[in-house]
């Protein structure tokens, strides 16, 4: 018979107590916002995909897009999208981290387990993601504590807003509880699609992102968790074991529907490729952030968390560019377009403190007002907030 919901929460807050972060103070209590309720509409989310609360999950996430996805299986056995969160900040470029300091989010396969959870974290709440995992760490790869965390500040991390934090943190602590050992954690560069993977193809990471993709289109067929391994630099994928070097003994039943969504991938993008589809090269300042929270219904947010220190290097996010490049990978100069820029107002401000916000120099394109809204609150499904289009 499952706990009831007070003590599967001071269960796992017994757990919590030990886990550690770099950006924690020493605390022997657990904070009362690791112990916030799943919120109303997202349980009703869990519902309308025929899954639990306490049903175990799986976490997707894409830096060029800045989202995170969370997936819960449901009763069919099978993992169904429960929710999509624009990430706040993220910091770096596209491709893996491979060393400490270089401020890169990590792209890759990890694994997050109850002892990995922050509840006092320092950036409101945490979970280490896992880096390095046994791949990278037999490739030599250094540094740690990278994190999905509150705060919109990023390091190395997907920051998050705090509201967003506590309710991811809310849904895995409610697995863990249950009775998940480990939650994996799928990061990856952009979503798998043919038309990013037409468009990276000149990349020097590209056989780095086919291998990811390799493990996304498991994952895309079966909506069941794929079983990680690796052979030197590259990760395996198994449906029942974790292959390494030596290919499976285990039938996989999938094999045949993964090897044909992988050939219609791959033929989508000689089609793109044939069409006249430019490849590109995407430059990032440090990082970007989900576009939601550039529209004017976030400035006076944005603003409020510049001023208080809670965004990191709120100038680089005016500085991401996506630049059409040859065969060689050298940019094509005529084709460069810079994907957020700002245009003064063709008139003086009345307000000259109003006109100089920092929402207005960074994003704005014309020259308005803020809102005159004192706060504006992150509440409701991400899905109420209509999203910008995609970059790129």
């Amino acid at each position: 018979m499952a706990l009831p919901l007070f003590h599967r929460v001071l269960l796992l807050s017994a757990l919590l107590v030990v886990a550690g972060c770099s950006s924690s103070p020493n605390h022997s209590t657990v904070s009362a916002r690791s112990v916030t309720p799943i919120p109303a509409a997202t349980l009703a989310a869990m519902d309308q995909i025929n899954s639990k609360r306490d049903a175990p999950i799986l976490i997707r996430a894409y830096k060029k897009e800045s989202e995170i996805e969370i997936w819960k299986l449901t009763s069919s056995g099978r993992y169904a999208l429960m929710k999509s969160y624009p990430v706040c900040r993220w910091s770096g470029q596209l491709g893996p981290k491979t060393r400490e300091g270089d401020r890169q989010v990590p792209e890759g396969f990890y694994s997050v387990t109850p002892a990995q959870m922050n509840p006092n974290s320092a950036l409101w709440l945490a979970f280490n993601v896992g880096y390095p995992n046994a791949m990278e760490r037999s490739l030599g790869r250094n540094g740690g504590d990278i994190m999905v965390h509150g705060t919109c500040s990023s390091r190395g991390c997907f920051a998050m807003t705090n509201e967003q934090i506590e309710e991811i943190y809310a849904v895995m602590r409610e697995a863990f509880a249950a009775g998940q050992k480990s939650v994996q954690f799928q990061s990856y560069p952009f979503r798998m699609t043919a038309e990013n993977l037409a468009k990276f193809r000149n990349d020097p990471n590209l056989p780095f992102w086919k291998n990811l993709k390799e493990g996304n289109d498991r994952f895309e067929v079966t909506k069941t968790e794929p079983v990680i391994g690796y052979c030197g630099s590259r990760y395996t994928f198994g449906a029942t074991e974790a292959p390494g070097c030596s290919p499976s003994a285990a039938t996989d039943p999938a094999a045949a529907e993964i090897a044909a969504k992988a050939s219609a991938d791959e033929a989508k993008v000689a089609a793109l490729v044939a069409s006249g589809l430019p490849p590109i090269r995407m430059s990032y300042a440090d990082g970007d952030q989900n576009a939601v929270f550039r529209t004017p219904e976030k400035q006076k947010l944005l603003e409020k968390w510049a001023a208080a220190g809670e965004l990191s290097r709120p100038d680089a996010l005016s500085a991401v560019e996506e630049t059409e490049i040859d065969h060689l990978g050298n940019p094509v100069p005529r084709r460069t377009a810079t994907v957020t820029a700002y245009a003064p107002p063709t008139t003086p401000a009345t307000d000259q403190a109003d006109s100089d916000t920092f929402f207005k120099k960074l994003f704005s394109t014309t020259g308005e007002p803020p809102s005159s809204s004192d706060t504006v609150p992150l509440t409701g499904p991400t899905a109420d907030v209509p999203l910008p289009p995609r970059r790129g």
